[in-house]
């Protein structure tokens, strides 16, 4: 075994998240920097850094609300895929010929390739290679990612928001994130 198959660490700089906020005056100033590296999901070969999370829609920036709200749920650690009447943002990075699990969450997510290649895969079996910069717009469908390079990482950029539940063809879709129940804990928000 290779040791990037071996280390589960994704070898990317560590993205710092600036958080900003204003003054007494209403001046624009950073509130905070998180440099923290990021994190691997357990028994997998993917790393990934919490950015920020919300609670609904419109958000409330007063008394820095939001900020207080993100730092509890970071500081708690108690976080699943999608935030119930949320939304999540996340860095993650995949190993060189990782493929994640089939999965679905009840959410419209935006993924954004930040640096090597991915390719999405949806269960009617197409497969779409996107590229630095490519934007897939997953609206609660199952998928799962893929590295196709065997030597460099990928990063993508994600965010989850919250949907209401959706139904095709009178069947009810739920999350599913069966192969991932030991990682990824229910998010809760399909009931």
């Amino acid at each position: 075994m290779s040791s990037i198959e071996a280390d589960p660490m994704s070898p990317l700089r560590t993205p710092v998240v600036h958080i900003t906020t204003h003054n007494a005056s209403g001046k624009a100033i950073i509130h905070s920097s998180n440099d923290k590296p990021l994190a691997p999901y357990s028994g997998m070969r993917v790393s990934h850094k919490l950015v920020y999370t919300s609670n609904g829609l419109p958000m409330d920036l007063n008394d820095e609300v939001d900020v207080k709200a993100h730092k509890e749920i970071e500081e708690s650690g108690n976080l699943n895929i999608v935030k119930k009447g949320g939304t999540v943002c996340r860095v993650v990075d995949f190993a060189p010929g990782n493929k994640s699990m089939m999965h679905r969450t009840q959410s419209l997510d935006f993924g954004v390739v930040l640096s090597g290649q991915i390719v999405m895969e949806l269960d009617d079996g197409s497969k779409t290679l996107m590229k630095e910069s490519d934007v897939a717009v997953q609206r609660a469908t199952m998928h799962t990612w893929k590295n196709p390079s065997e030597t460099e990482w990928a990063r993508l950029l994600f965010v989850l928001q919250d949907s209401k539940p959706l139904e095709v063809g009178g069947q009810r879709l739920k999350e599913d994130i069966s192969e991932g129940h030991g990682v990824f804990p229910s998010s809760g928000n399909d009931a």
